[in-house]
C-alpha cells in the first residue's frame, strides 16, 4: 500500500492523508483519493491544493499524473483552477453522505441552565486574556531549549520558584522549590497521594481518612475508588471539630474557608490538629480552597505554616484564573517528595510546560496579584448585590458563609430544599442544595439550604440571575 502525508505547513494549511493504493492506474488512484478527501470533508471548500510537483513528489508519482488528475476533477466540478490562485476545492463541493451510511453528527452540546448559580467556577468572561497572552509570549521567547524536551516530573523550576515566593508572601507557606510538585489540580493531587488502591500505591499512609462532614462528593468518590474509607468530622461555626480525630493517620481539611458551609478553622483547632498529627505521626491535607478571596475579615494564613513537615498544602488556579488551565501544586513534607514524583509516572499525565512557564511569568510580573485583587473587588460587589437582593425580596432567608469565597449558603425553612432546587431547575436556574454535599455517614445535618455560587454568571446577566433566584425561594 502506497500512502503519503501531504505537508500542510508549506502547502495547504492542514495535513492530508491520501491513500493511492487500489485497483487501476496511478492517475485513477490519485483522482479517487482526492475525490474521497473532498467528499469526506477532509478537504474543505476553498482549500488550496499543493502544486503538481509538490504533490507528485509526496505521492511518488509523475508530475503529469497529478496534473491530469487535477484537470479531471476540475472538469467534474470538484476543483477550480484560476491563474495566480492555484487549484482549490470548489465552493460547491460540500461533503456528501456516503451511500448506505448514516451521516456522522457532531455530539450535541450539553444544554446548561439559563442562569448558572452553581458553585465551583469563576466568571469565565473575566479571564485576563491580554495579560495572559503577554506572559505566554514572554515565557516562550525566554524559554530555554530544554523546556521543550522530556521535562521534570516535579514541574518547571521557573514555576516552582515563582510559587515559593508567592505562597510565602500571600499565604504564609514555608517551603522551597524542591518541595513543590506541579499537578493538574486538586483532584489530580488526590489521585497522586492516594494511588489506585493497590498494595503499596499512593503516598499518604493507608488507612481511614478523616474528612469534614460537608464537602465535595466528587472527592469522596475519587477516594473511594482508590480504596480509601472516609470518616466524617462534625462541623460547627468554628469549623471541623478536630477533637474527634482518633486512630486515623490523615485528615483532609479546608481551613481557610470551609466548603461549603463557610468560615475559617478556629485558631485553637488549627493548633490542635497539628498537635494530633505530631502525636500520631499523621499528616494533614490542606485544601487551600478560596484562600485568596476574602472580603470582611483579615487574611487567614495557610495551616502549612505551622508545621511544614506535617501538612501537605494543595492549591490551584481553578478558582483564581480558570479551571481550563489545569494547573495546581502540592507543597510537600520532605519525606513525601520522592514518592509523589514516582507516583506521577508517564509524562502524559504532566501539566503543559508552556502553561507552566506562562504562569511563572504571570506571577513574577505581578499580573497574578493584580488579577486576584480585581476579581476580589468584583466578587465582593456580587456578594453584596446578592445580600441586598435577599434583604429586599426574601428577608426571612438567612445568608451565611459570605465573609470569603465565591458562594453563599442560604438557610431555608425545614423541608423546602428539594422543592426549591426543583423549582429553580424548571425556571432554568442552576442551584445546588446543601444536602448534596453531606457525607453519607455524617451524624448531624446542617438543615435545609442552598449553596449559591455568585461568581459564574457573566456580569451582564447577574441581575437577571438574582431576580430568578429570588423568584423561586420559599415564602416565609
Amino acid at each position: 500500500m502506497k500512502e503519503s502525508w501531504v505537508n500542510s505547513a508549506e502547502r495547504i494549511g492542514a495535513d492530508l492523508h491520501l491513500d493511492v493504493s487500489g485497483p487501476g492506474g496511478r492517475r485513477a488512484a490519485v483522482i479517487r483519493a482526492l475525490r474521497e478527501a473532498v467528499r469526506d470533508g477532509r478537504l474543505a471548500p476553498g482549500t488550496r491544493l499543493p502544486p503538481y510537483r509538490s504533490l507528485a513528489a509526496d505521492l511518488g508519482v509523475a508530475r503529469n499524473t497529478v496534473a491530469d488528475a487535477y484537470a479531471e476533477l476540475v472538469a467534474e466540478g470538484w476543483l477550480t483552477a484560476r491563474q495566480g490562485s492555484g487549484t482549490r476545492v470548489a465552493e460547491r463541493a460540500a461533503p456528501l453522505r456516503r451511500a448506505g451510511r448514516a451521516p456522522v453528527r457532531a455530539p450535541a452540546r450539553a444544554c446548561g441552565p439559563r442562569h448558572d448559580l452553581r458553585q465551583g467556577t469563576p466568571d469565565a468572561s473575566a479571564f485576563p486574556r491580554a495579560a495572559w497572552a503577554a506572559s505566554y509570549r514572554r515565557a516562550l521567547q525566554a524559554a530555554p531549549s530544554d523546556a521543550f524536551g522530556p521535562g521534570d516530573p516535579a514541574g518547571r523550576r521557573e514555576l516552582r520558584e515563582a510559587l515559593t515566593e508567592y505562597l510565602a508572601r500571600a499565604r504564609g507557606v514555608r517551603t522551597a522549590p524542591d518541595r513543590i510538585v506541579i499537578c493538574s489540580g486538586f483532584a489530580h493531587a488526590l489521585r497522586l497521594l492516594f494511588g489506585s488502591g493497590g498494595p503499596g500505591s499512593g503516598v499518604v499512609p493507608r488507612g481511614p481518612l478523616a474528612v469534614e462532614e460537608y464537602g465535595l462528593g466528587f472527592h469522596r468518590e475519587l477516594l473511594a475508588a482508590a480504596g480509601v474509607r472516609t470518616v466524617p468530622l462534625p462541623l460547627d461555626e468554628h469549623g471541623a471539630r478536630v477533637t474527634g480525630l482518633g486512630r486515623e493517620r490523615a485528615v483532609l481539611l479546608t481551613p481557610a474557608h470551609q466548603f461549603p458551609t463557610g468560615g475559617p478553622l478556629h485558631p485553637e483547632r488549627r493548633a490542635a490538629v497539628i498537635d494530633w498529627a505530631r502525636a500520631r505521626g499523621g499528616v494533614v491535607l490542606e485544601d487551600d480552597y478560596d484562600g485568596e478571596f476574602r472580603y470582611d475579615r483579615r487574611p487567614v494564613g495557610a495551616l502549612q505554616g505551622l508545621d511544614p513537615e506535617r501538612v501537605i498544602h494543595i492549591g490551584s488556579v481553578s478558582k483564581s484564573l480558570s479551571p481550563a488551565l489545569r494547573l495546581g501544586w502540592m507543597v510537600l513534607p520532605e519525606r513525601y517528595v520522592g514518592p509523589a514524583l514516582a507516583a506521577k509516572g508517564e509524562r502524559e499525565a504532566w501539566a503543559s510546560v508552556p502553561d507552566q512557564l506562562a504562569l511563572a511569568d504571570f506571577i513574577g510580573s505581578g499580573s497574578y496579584d493584580r488579577h486576584v485583587r480585581r476579581m476580589r473587588q468584583r466578587y465582593r460587589r456580587r456578594r453584596d448585590r446578592l445580600v441586598e437582593a435577599l434583604a429586599v425580596h426574601a428577608p426571612h432567608i438567612e445568608v451565611t458563609g459570605v465573609a470569603a469565597g465565591l458562594h453563599a449558603v442560604l438557610r431555608l425553612p425545614p423541608g423546602t430544599e428539594r422543592s426549591t432546587v426543583k423549582a429553580a431547575a424548571w425556571q432554568g436556574i442552576g442551584l445546588d442544595g446543601l444536602s448534596a454535599f453531606r457525607h453519607p455517614q455524617a451524624a448531624t445535618a446542617a438543615g435545609d439550604g442552598l449553596v449559591v455560587g455568585y461568581a459564574t454568571p457573566p456580569e451582564h446577566a447577574y441581575g437577571a440571575a438574582l431576580d430568578g433566584l429570588c423568584g423561586v425561594l420559599p415564602p416565609r
